[in-house]
């Protein structure tokens, strides 16, 4: 439903990565409680391992620089593509 998380997810679909997507539009606790958690004010926010990475224009820089890749393969992941 959202033009930026869709973003998201395609980077992540083409890469290859297995993930799990919450929707937050259908709970306000989880879409106002997820913006407490990590201190980030925008949906959607990428999380790898636990550890909270970024939103979409963060995700897509990261991936366009080949830095989300990195990340991902550090962190154990299987990352196939590149920008």
């Amino acid at each position: 439903m959202c033009g930026f998380s869709s973003q998201v997810v395609q980077i992540l679909d083409h890469m290859g990565v297995t993930y799990k997507g919450l929707n937050v539009l259908d709970s306000e606790d989880l879409r106002n409680g997820i913006k407490v958690y990590s201190n980030w004010p925008t949906i959607p926010q990428l999380y790898v391992k636990g550890e909270f990475v970024g939103g979409c224009d963060i995700i897509r820089e990261m991936f366009q620089a080949g830095e989300l890749q990195s990340l991902l393969t550090e962190k154990g992941l299987a990352a196939k593509a590149t920008a």
